[in-house]
């Protein structure tokens, strides 16, 4: 996700065209980028459990939101978009549940 964010960022003409193309406006892309990466930042940073629990959350909102987004267009009627990159999204989401999962044993554990 953190390497997602960098392009968004910095407002990438490539990031740029592909949020542009979902139907997001340009000043979108630098704010998801940014709530990108300060998500990732309070997952790796130890402690503040409630953060993390709201960092969790976002980043799965996020992908979700990202996996809709691609279905509505891929699914508009005369497009052109496969619906493959929807399902390859299952991937990331699978990684956020997994670390999700191991950071609540570890807290268990602790």
């Amino acid at each position: 996700m953190f390497f997602t964010a960098i392009p968004d960022i910095i407002n990438h003409p490539e990031a740029a065209k592909f949020m542009s193309h979902l139907g997001y406006p340009p000043y979108f892309t630098p704010f998801i980028g940014v709530a990108k990466a300060l998500g990732c930042i309070a997952i790796i940073i130890p402690g503040f459990p409630r953060l993390k629990e709201w960092a969790y959350a976002g980043l799965a909102f996020d992908l979700i939101g990202a996996a809709y987004s691609q279905l509505a267009v891929a699914m508009q009627p005369g497009s052109q978009d496969p619906i493959a990159p929807v399902f390859f999204m299952v991937l990331p989401m699978l990684f956020l549940c997994l670390s999700y999962i191991y950071y609540h044993k570890r807290m268990k554990g602790a």
